[in-house]
């Protein structure tokens, strides 16, 4: 089996930024990479899309976003290192509501889902990787709905500045704010100690 050396490298840092995993199985994983660009402001999940995978920004940021009302609502945020997926969609392989939007030019892993499910019957490290990633993911869900029902303006930009800080540097203020469901201008007092 010929992998490509960068595939290799991304998926040994899949698994040690989640569950390490031996050398063996970073090379199943890396055997199912596709490797994807795109411009910024494409769009690389549309509303409407059934998903059919797992997405490892290698390079770039990314919003999910969804429309409320007629507004656009930044949902969350995915730079360098981190994986994004619409979590419906791909489980239940339904048309997703969730949009993927690159803020930057994008270079980003695609990780099909059923080659990954299939990786995980053959390899109980795989499989574990997989959960462990789900927990993970699973909390940091937990964390956005805690902090929107608990925490001030001033605490949830503080969480997200620790929480994403790659996108608190470098996603425009109107996605911050949406995401933080505050106003642009609520969001800049916050900012400037005034909130």
């Amino acid at each position: 089996m010929i992998i490509n050396e960068t595939a290799l490298k991304v998926a040994k840092t899949m698994a040690d930024n989640v569950y390490p995993l031996p050398y063996a199985d970073v090379e199943q994983f890396a055997s199912i990479l596709e490797c994807k660009t795109a411009e910024k402001g494409e769009v690389i999940i549309k509303e409407g899309q059934v998903t059919d995978g797992l997405f490892y920004v290698h390079q770039g940021l990314v919003r999910q976003f969804y429309y409320k009302n007629g507004h656009d609502v930044s949902e969350h945020f995915t730079a360098e290192g981190k994986l994004l997926h619409c979590i419906e969609s791909l489980f239940l392989q339904r048309p997703t509501q969730l949009m993927a939007e690159a803020l930057e030019p994008l270079i980003y892993y695609k990780i099909p889902y059923f080659k990954l499910k299939k990786l995980c019957d053959q390899s109980v490290n795989m499989a574990r990787w997989y959960i462990r990633y789900l927990e993970l993911d699973a909390v940091l869900s937990q964390h956005k709905a805690d902090s929107l029902r608990f925490e001030s303006a001033k605490e949830r930009y503080e969480r997200f500045q620790r929480e994403y800080p790659e996108a608190a540097k470098r996603a425009p203020i109107q996605h911050i704010a949406s995401y933080l469901i505050m106003t642009r201008e609520s969001l800049s007092r916050v900012r400037a100690g005034k909130l």
